[in-house]
């Protein structure tokens, strides 16, 4: 019985520590995005939408700064 508490105990703390890092990771990615925009209201809207179409191409998240900066470099106010 001991060891399928520790068994159980231990499966929770990795899947809490998966989650924790998918979220960071997420929040880190948007901040990086609306970090390009600046205080420009127009900018962050739009660079929210290019991290999310970032995501659903695919882009690598080691190629997603470069993406990013190429993105908001496209941006007509």
């Amino acid at each position: 019985m001991g060891i399928v508490i520790a068994v159980v105990a231990s499966a929770l703390a990795i899947a809490l520590h998966v989650v924790l890092y998918l979220l960071f990771r997420r929040w880190m990615d948007r901040d990086l995005a609306l970090s390009f925009a600046g205080d420009d209201a127009g900018k962050r809207g739009y660079m929210r939408e290019c991290l999310q179409r970032a995501r659903q191409e695919g882009v690598r998240h080691r190629d997603l700064p470069a993406w990013l900066e190429r993105e908001a470099a496209h941006y007509v106010p």
